[in-house]
């Protein structure tokens, strides 16, 4: 990679954290709310994100591979210790927490593990809400241990992604997500060794194609309930990863949007590990408090709570890390002045 960063990549990592956290509050809080109302506000919400599903992760996982790409040289012990360790001390930390905290928010829309051996199934091979950061771990050491047969992986990941996605192996909870989207990660490594590669092949026109390509490709998955064919997934996430990438691009050439994306894509981590217990408060507050037959409230209302859940997380990572909390969101045993660069562990958000 070269030396002077790019800034699309942090743009889309913006954009991702920004679809995970409107993902939750829409399926978790908004449409578990009572609304009454007469126009079809909701089920609008609904569509709209369910057909960002092809997009989000797989494209997060294409840039976390993208910065990964050059620590996948380095000698084992090191991949371990400072990538792969790193990341399953934020996992099992998180999950541990958010385990404790959401037992104060019953009947809230997620899994949580009642009891130890939940907890241990949720820490291994299903796992919870967190599951992104586990994927990110195994992820890696696949990469490294592949780094030389990469076209052979990438065909393995394939084919894994398609059988689980149509529904050929087991798949309970978030061991979807684990199963399906290595593919995009290792995608991501290859993308490495061309950094300016979507940059300079970026144009509208290509943005536009692209886009209009996965609205068509999304809807018919939609209309046609094609989530189990075989490939349909797998397809549509590559699609909609290189369309997420060409329209980072377009942003980043917009300051102040490219600009706040870009922050904010440095940024992910805490946002991760924190957004979900916020929303579960939010939703406990909003069953009681928002006026559910107001048209307008449900046209804004998952656009307001995820700018809030947005700030709301960064807020508690600086106050965290302020009273002494660092270790919250990264290993310890990471040295002052040896940590990982900021990509590296904006990567595992």
């Amino acid at each position: 990679m070269e030396s002077r960063r790019l800034v699309w990549p942090d743009v889309a990592k913006g954009a991702c954290i920004v679809l995970v956290v409107l993902w939750h509050v829409t399926r978790k809080d908004y449409l578990q709310l009572d609304w009454r109302l007469d126009l079809p506000v909701t089920g609008a919400w609904g569509t709209l994100s369910q057909a960002l599903l092809p997009v989000r992760m797989p494209l997060f996982f294409a840039i976390s591979g993208f910065f990964a790409a050059r620590r996948l040289e380095r000698p084992w012990r090191s991949v371990l210790a400072r990538r792969v360790a790193p990341l399953l001390w934020v996992f099992v930390l998180w999950t541990l927490l958010q385990t404790a905290v959401l037992q104060a928010v019953p009947g809230f829309d997620t899994a949580i593990a009642r009891t130890p051996a939940e907890l241990a199934e949720q820490l291994t091979v299903t796992p919870g809400n967190l599951w992104y950061l586990l994927a990110l771990a195994a992820y890696v050491a696949v990469a490294r241990a592949t780094r030389r047969r990469p076209v052979l992986a990438l065909a393995a990941a394939l084919a894994l992604s398609a059988v689980a996605a149509a529904g050929w192996v087991p798949t309970p909870g978030n061991r979807y997500g684990l199963l399906t989207n290595l593919p995009f990660f290792l995608l991501g490594v290859q993308l490495a060794r061309h950094p300016d590669v979507v940059r300079r092949h970026a144009t509208p026109a290509r943005g536009a194609a692209l886009v209009a390509a996965y609205v068509v490709g999304a809807g018919l998955w939609i209309l046609l309930d094609a989530d189990t064919w075989l490939g349909v997934r797998p397809g549509l996430g590559l699609l909609g990863a290189g369309a997420g990438a060409v329209l980072a691009v377009t942003l980043s050439r917009v300051p102040a949007v490219g600009a706040a994306l870009a922050t904010l894509g440095r940024r992910t981590l805490p946002v991760y590990v924190v957004h979900l217990p916020l929303v579960a408060f939010v939703h406990l507050a909003s069953a009681r408090l928002v006026p559910t037959g107001s048209t307008v409230v449900a046209v804004v209302y998952p656009l307001l709570v995820t700018a809030l859940v947005l700030a709301a997380s960064l807020a508690l990572h600086r106050l965290a890390v302020r009273l002494g909390g660092r270790w919250l969101f990264e290993a310890p045993w990471l040295r002052p002045g040896r940590r990982p660069a900021p990509e590296a562990v904006g990567a595992a958000s």
